[in-house]
Parts: C-alpha cells; structure tokens; sequence
C-alpha cells in the first residue's frame, strides 16, 4: 500500500456479527489490504467507540467499515468522529430482517455520510471491495488485485457457463 502505516478498521457492534462480517475480512485478506476488527458498540461502549476511531485516524486508518443491525448506529456513531470514509453494513438480523438496519445506516445528516452497501453478506464482502477501490485511488498495486481479482470472477461465470453448455448439448 502506498501509506506503509495504512489499513481498514472493521468494527462490529455484536459477537453475533462477526459470521457475517467474515466474509469481509476475507476479502480484504485476500486483497492484502490490512485490517483491524473490532466488536465496539454506539450504544453499550460509545466512549470506547470515539476513542477508537480518534486513535486509528492517528494511527493510519485510511477506511472504516461498521457494521450492525436494527438500531444500526454504530457507522454514524464513527462518521460522526472522522472525516475518513465510513461504509456502513447493515445486518440481516431481528424480525426486519435487515431493512431498520439498512435505513438506520443511510439515513444521515448532510455533512456526515456513511456509505452504503447490500444488507448481509454480500454487502459485507461489497464493503471490503469498495474500501479497496477507495485505497486503490493511490495504491496502483491495490488497483492491479482488483482488476485482477474481477477478471477471475468474470472467468469463473464463463467456465460455468461453457459447463452448462456441454450439458445441454449432451442431452
């Protein structure tokens, strides 16, 4: 990465999040993007939520990435601290199934955004690919794994889908 001190911070306002939010990390591990995972709530630990954002801003935070469900606080609670990105992902959790999540997450004020993703675990790994592209920007290395990383994907559906073809013609 271009800032050797650079990485993303994942935070979680639950344990319960965290199957979710693996697919994230995973993403941005296999980008090679650094990453810090945190369980810190807006609600329960909104001290210890501040704080955090204020030392990893310091610290080289380039990217935070908060995700939670229902009341879905937790990113406004951190883009209320930093002018850095925030991406919020809102979990697929209690009887809305994510939709009170997915408001809550975008719903903000004029001045302070929040970027938002797909509700669950799509939108978990769309979070580490956005924070990527963000870090791209002036990372030409970081640009190179995506490009490449799409290329794969797009090679896979094609692989697929030439599978699919020899089935139908073998029939």
């Amino acid at each position: 990465m271009s800032n050797a001190n650079s990485f993303v911070a994942v935070l979680m306002g639950s344990d319960s999040d965290l199957v979710t939010m693996q697919g994230c990390i995973d993403v941005l591990a296999k980008l090679d993007v650094p990453c810090e995972v945190h369980i810190t709530s807006a609600h329960r630990t909104p001290d210890v939520t501040r704080s955090y954002v204020i030392d990893a801003v310091e610290r080289g935070c380039s990217v935070f990435i908060a995700a939670a469900g229902m009341a879905a606080h937790l990113a406004g609670a951190v883009a209320a601290q930093t002018t850095r990105p925030v991406i919020g992902v809102p979990i697929d959790s209690g009887p809305l199934k994510g939709m009170d999540a997915l408001l809550s997450t975008v719903q903000m004020p004029a001045g302070v955004p929040v970027a938002g993703v797909a509700i669950g675990s799509a939108g978990a790994k769309n979070a580490a690919f956005l924070a990527a592209q963000m870090l791209g920007i002036a990372d030409a290395e970081l640009a190179e794994r995506l490009r490449a990383e799409r290329e794969a994907n797009a090679e896979s559906i094609a692989a697929k889908d030439r599978e699919l073809q020899k089935k139908l013609q073998s029939r």
